[in-house]
């Protein structure tokens, strides 16, 4: 015979917790075995009933299924956690997702995508609501930030580069940042090779391109 799949239900709204589980209980080799109203309860009942699946609201008072996601995968490793929710904005989607999220639906599933999303989860298959993977695709589709040369420079560095693009002389660097004029060309010279520049012209250039120079 084969085992149940132990499901948890975390959600503020108790019509929901409700409707989900009465449709949950009709569905084969799937139990319910216990209902929390918030993350802190949800956190409760999963250490004491150990499910294999939690269905997890996103907004709730107090601990927020975020938060909660986080803290119960931290208890329970191999516990999957399927986001239920209204919500499909970007500051509670990639969030959860990142903090161990297995799966994502809107509340606006029907109830037999729900069990089927249960069941593949205790298989170890993720499922996503539709427009969730195609928010998913695109931010991976979308090219990554360039690194700007001058990121890589140091505070001090940077120091330099002001000064230098403000038509400053090695001696006048060292007087203002009371150095040596000696650690100022060994400054500069690092500048040059990380901005990929040939002299300091083109290295003044590059800060006032870059807003570098104030």
């Amino acid at each position: 015979m084969e085992r149940n799949i132990k499901v948890l239900l975390v959600d503020d709204h108790e019509m929901v917790r409700i409707g989900l589980a009465a449709v949950l209980d009709t569905e084969e080799g799937i139990e319910v075995i216990g209902e929390a109203g918030s993350g802190e309860e949800g956190l409760r009942l999963a250490k004491e009933y150990k499910p294999d699946v939690v269905l997890m609201d996103l907004v709730m008072d107090g601990m927020d299924g975020i938060e909660t996601t986080r803290e119960l995968l931290k208890l329970q490793p191999d516990c999957k956690v399927i986001v239920l929710t209204s919500y499909l904005d970007d500051e509670k989607m990639y969030p959860v997702i990142e903090a161990g999220a297995f799966s994502y639906l809107l509340k606006t599933s029907r109830a037999t995508e729900i069990a089927d999303a249960i069941r593949a989860a205790d298989r170890g298959q993720s499922v996503l609501e539709s427009q969730v993977a195609s928010k998913m695709m695109n931010r991976f589709r979308q090219p990554p930030a360039q690194i700007k040369a001058h990121e890589d420079l140091t505070d001090r560095e940077m120091d330099v580069l002001r000064l230098l693009a403000q038509g400053k002389s090695n001696q006048d660097i060292a007087d203002t940042l009371i150095i040596g004029i000696k650690t100022v060309k060994f400054h500069v010279t690092n500048i040059l090779a990380k901005l990929d520049v040939d002299d300091r012209t083109q290295a003044a250039i590059y800060a006032y391109k870059n807003g570098l120079a104030e």
